[in-house]
């Protein structure tokens, strides 16, 4: 199991459903610089996870991946220009391909 692959795992084991409301309080100011341009996965995750269907392991990994988004202690922090929220981006896009099928309709805005 390489780094990525342990830190999901991580993240998938410390998730619980009283993250939600936490990450929601913050999610919506991460939306500049490099996460921009991604904005539509991330609201992706944030559809997922707000969906009581949504199967619990996709939603753990999910919650990881916006908590470590929102989070001012990261890899590299988010106040450094340009770079601050590139380790972001990589998590939400490893996050974005461990869920593809599960995100379809989110993503396509079918939900």
């Amino acid at each position: 199991m390489d780094k990525k692959e342990k830190m999901y795992q991580r993240m998938q084991d410390n998730a619980s459903e009283q993250d939600i409301p936490k990450i929601g309080a913050k999610l919506f100011a991460m939306n500049r610089g490099e996460v921009a341009k991604i904005w539509d996965q991330v609201m992706a995750l944030w559809n997922f996870i707000q969906d009581p269907e949504a199967p619990w392991a996709g939603k753990a990994i999910a919650i990881g991946a916006l908590l470590y988004l929102i989070s001012p202690i990261d890899a590299i922090p988010d106040l450094i220009p340009i770079i601050g929220l590139l380790d972001d981006v990589a998590i939400i896009a490893f996050a974005i391909g461990k869920l593809a099928t599960d995100l379809k309709k989110y993503l396509s805005g079918d939900k």
